[in-house]
């Protein structure tokens, strides 16, 4: 097993991490564009979770577009992952779920489901998850960040959890795996609040920028006036 992008670190002996990144929805909010495109640095938030999930050492990743997926994939080509296409990415983030479920090997331990509009997760925030992970108590088998009581993402679980949720009903994903399953699911506390940011509208841009500093711009194909 090996990371996904040459030269990568953090690989884990006997677990074998596959991720799913969501990245079909419209951007609704956004003015009908993809926010994982948003460029943080000059880099697309998209190429910027692959690196960190690379780094980290997961050993499979599928991206899952729907809405915009011939923008998004040319950002994203160069990478050695599984594109993967929803058809009905309106049907909600439980059909892409599903469908990032589906993709991945029968040989994992463990999946890690992560969100391409999350702008300051890095590979140390990923390391960090999966050591939660191989730490949990039984008879956990989801781990979720959580801040301030809050839950964040990105969420992982066994191997276990992903057949169950493929086997039961479709509108089953992993919200509500563990609404049914309360006692398996450990709500890890961390203080790290980048488990907690993601961007859904205008003003989540403009209250990054004015809590961290940090300054979200759309590429100039993308870029538009208020």
């Amino acid at each position: 097993m090996g990371c996904i992008l040459k030269g990568g670190g953090g690989l884990y002996s006997r677990l074998a991490v596959g991720a799913v990144l969501l990245a079909a929805g419209s951007g609704s909010r956004m003015g009908h564009r993809p926010k994982s495109l948003l460029e943080l640095g000059g880099v697309p938030l998209i190429r910027r979770q692959i690196i960190a999930l690379s780094g980290a050492g997961v050993d499979e990743l599928v991206v899952v577009l729907g809405h915009h997926a011939q923008r998004i994939e040319q950002a994203v080509q160069e990478f050695p992952v599984t594109i993967v296409h929803n058809p009905q990415p309106d049907a909600g983030q439980v059909s892409s779920l599903r469908l990032g479920l589906q993709a991945l090997s029968s040989k994992l331990d463990a999946v890690l489901v992560a969100l391409a509009d999350q702008p300051l997760i890095h590979a140390q925030d990923i390391t960090d998850l999966i050591g939660a992970y191989k730490k949990r108590p039984a008879p956990a088998q989801v781990v979720q960040p959580t801040v301030d009581g809050q839950p964040g993402n990105p969420v992982m679980f066994s191997a276990a959890v992903r057949e169950q949720i493929l086997n039961g009903d479709v509108r089953i994903g992993c919200r509500q795996w563990q609404a049914a399953h309360p006692d398996e699911v450990q709500h890890w506390a961390t203080t790290n609040q980048r488990y907690r940011i993601d961007v859904d509208t205008p003003e989540d841009i403009e209250a990054l920028a004015q809590r961290t500093g940090h300054q979200l711009r759309w590429p100039a194909d993308l870029a538009r006036s208020a």
